[in-house]
């Protein structure tokens, strides 16, 4: 079923964006009267950034998965592991608990983000529509998820720190965790740079 959907661009209208009041589209770049944050300006951020820095965390976090994440020491020999090959060390030595949140964290999330955010690119520039609440929905997971993105990079300078066992068994950060810190940064420019206003103009536009 289809609706006809009425934008607040469309009525002239514009959102706070902290406490939601609406605003005369001509107040843009002003405070907000009830709580006195800044009103959003009137225009819309364009998706160029978007792509861009999504694209640049794609291309970041091929190395991450290439190069090795965690360097093993054990029994005062070397071993380098890759994310997944970490995950394989941990179950190995028994950190089951651990090991899944690393490959939650490192693999299942990224991938699910870099999905995501293409996703909504794709529907504000109108190459591949979706329902404006299923668009909305998306977006508040992105940016739910966002918040867990840099638990990988936490959970590897955790592990370096208190799995530190002399010359029995040592952890410590490989290459990848650099690059897998700029992917995540890289992927939260992305989401930041998307304007979910987008997602309404283009309901609106659907309507015309």
């Amino acid at each position: 079923m289809s609706a006809a959907v009425l934008t607040a661009a469309a009525a002239g209208r514009l959102g706070c964006p902290v406490c939601g009041r609406a605003a005369p589209t001509a107040s843009a770049g002003r405070r907000c009267g009830r709580c006195g944050a800044r009103l959003p300006a009137a225009g819309r951020r364009p998706l160029g950034a978007v792509w861009a820095w999504l694209v640049a965390g794609v291309a970041l976090y091929i190395p991450a998965n290439l190069e090795p994440m965690l360097v093993t020491t054990t029994f005062g020999r070397d071993s380098a592991s890759t994310i997944i090959g970490g995950v394989l060390e941990l179950f190995a030595l028994g950190s089951y608990g651990v090991g899944f949140i690393v490959f939650v964290a490192s693999v299942l999330i990224p991938v699910a983000k870099f999905l995501a955010i293409a996703r909504l690119a794709a529907h504000a520039s109108g190459r591949a529509p979706m329902r404006p609440h299923g668009a909305l929905a998306l977006y508040e997971v992105v940016e739910f998820i966002g918040r867990w993105s840099m638990i990988d990079v936490f959970v590897v300078a955790i592990l370096a720190a208190l799995v530190q066992m002399g010359f029995l068994a040592s952890l410590a950060p490989g290459p990848a965790a650099a690059f897998f810190a700029l992917s995540v940064a890289a992927t939260m420019l992305s989401a930041r740079a998307f304007d979910p206003r987008l997602i309404w103009d283009r309901a609106g536009a659907a309507n015309v």
